[in-house]
């Protein structure tokens, strides 16, 4: 399910789960449970394995559940977006593929972002689905690009090519390929030299206004995404937009 493999300085996390490792309820706990069992100064590359770096929800498992199911999920799709973004340590993005919705999420969880070249597709696919963001989501997004874009992608649920992506902020850099991981590796590594108290405070002091946002909003805030999620009508704009795939 994530592949691990310790290089150096840097523990690089690879998703493994299916063709395009979809979120489901099993990655996201696992996402939680290995970055919490690392240290926290531990320098992180998270990537996909495959073709794909993460293209979203597992909606088939969605609505194959029922609401006790879609709260379960969101619960633990949460937990998974916070584990990348609260880890102290540096935090890099290798987006190998498609990054689309919480894909996206993840890699905006992210210190810093590199993409390989190629045709992936990248955005917050979301209101196409007719389902809302949980308030972690919305506000790692919003710290990492900004209100304008943040606001942009969301609403118009578009999705761009690798280049735009870069335009809007969503990556960093774009590299070739073969050569992502170890640029990636080499990203992490570097940032890892810092101090890593000081590394760590620094991000914490950066990160501010989101954590604030997420604490202060989520437990009203996500009551309501929860009921969406496991509405009846959401059930079945997410069976119609399968059919339509």
């Amino acid at each position: 399910m994530i592949e691990r493999e310790d290089i150096d300085e840097v523990t690089v996390l690879r998703l493994s789960h299916g063709r395009v490792n979809a979120l489901d309820l099993e990655l996201d706990l696992a996402i939680a449970e290995e970055l919490g069992a690392l240290d926290d100064h531990r320098a992180v590359v998270l990537t996909g394995a495959g073709s794909s770096f993460c293209a979203g929800v597992d909606l088939r498992r969605i609505v194959e559940g029922g609401p006790d199911d879609a709260y379960e999920f969101l619960t633990s799709l949460s937990r998974a977006f916070l584990a990348v973004f609260d880890h102290p340590g540096p935090t890099v993005a290798a987006v190998n593929g498609h990054a689309i919705a919480g894909g996206l999420v993840l890699a905006l969880a992210c210190d810093h972002r590199l993409a390989g070249e190629g045709e992936a597709r990248i955005g917050l696919s979301e209101l196409q689905v007719g389902v809302p963001f949980p308030t972690s989501a919305i506000e790692i997004v919003r710290h990492a690009v900004g209100g304008a874009v943040a606001r942009d992608l969301a609403l118009s649920a578009r999705l761009v090519n690798v280049a735009s992506a870069l335009e809007l902020g969503l990556v960093d850099r774009i590299v070739a390929p073969d050569e992502l991981e170890a640029q990636a590796v080499a990203v992490a590594r570097r940032l890892g030299g810092y101090h890593p108290r000081a590394y760590a405070l620094t991000k914490r002091q950066l990160q501010r206004p989101a954590r604030t946002a997420i604490a202060t909003n989520t437990p009203t805030d996500d009551l309501e995404v929860n009921e969406l999620w496991a509405d009846e009508a959401t059930t079945a704009r997410i069976r119609d937009f399968l059919d339509a795939l």
